[in-house]
């Protein structure tokens, strides 16, 4: 009986423990011109990350073959707040479509690691100066 009301007790407070990352979407930042900041954020499943509008011209969504099994791509409005909720263990490649040859792209690893996905992620085609720096953040990723 103890055992069970302690399980309880911690899946009830699961969700207390998720954390929300913010990144902004910016025409100018750290890196350059389009980006988003920060650009590699690690997460935990149950996390969410927030993709904040700075400016109307950007979206979020996700890459095409940068999420991990099981995973649905995601897309968010022109101009609007995305959140993301990172469920499975992995990596996910973040676009914004706008400015997605332009290299605006971002990457979120879920968990430790290592990464089920990461060799798919690595293999997926990009436009070169998106594949440039997401190149940069597959490198940090485990």
């Amino acid at each position: 009986m103890k055992s069970a009301l302690l399980l309880l007790a911690a899946l009830a407070a699961a969700p207390l423990l998720a954390r929300e990352h913010q990144v902004r979407m910016l025409n100018q930042g750290k890196e350059g011109a389009m980006v988003f900041e920060p650009a590699f954020i690690l997460a935990s499943p149950g996390d969410t990350v927030k993709f904040l509008a700075t400016n109307p011209g950007h979206n979020a969504q996700t890459i095409a073959g940068m999420l991990p099994d099981g995973e649905a791509e995601q897309k968010g409005a022109m101009g609007k707040e995305f959140v993301l909720s990172v469920k499975a263990p992995g990596v996910y490649g973040i676009k914004c479509l706008p400015h997605y040859s332009m290299g605006m792209v971002a990457l979120v690893q879920v968990g430790k690691g290592p990464s089920a996905n990461l060799a798919t992620a690595k293999g997926v085609k990009l436009p070169p100066l998106a594949k440039k720096r997401m190149d940069a953040y597959l490198a940090e990723a485990k």
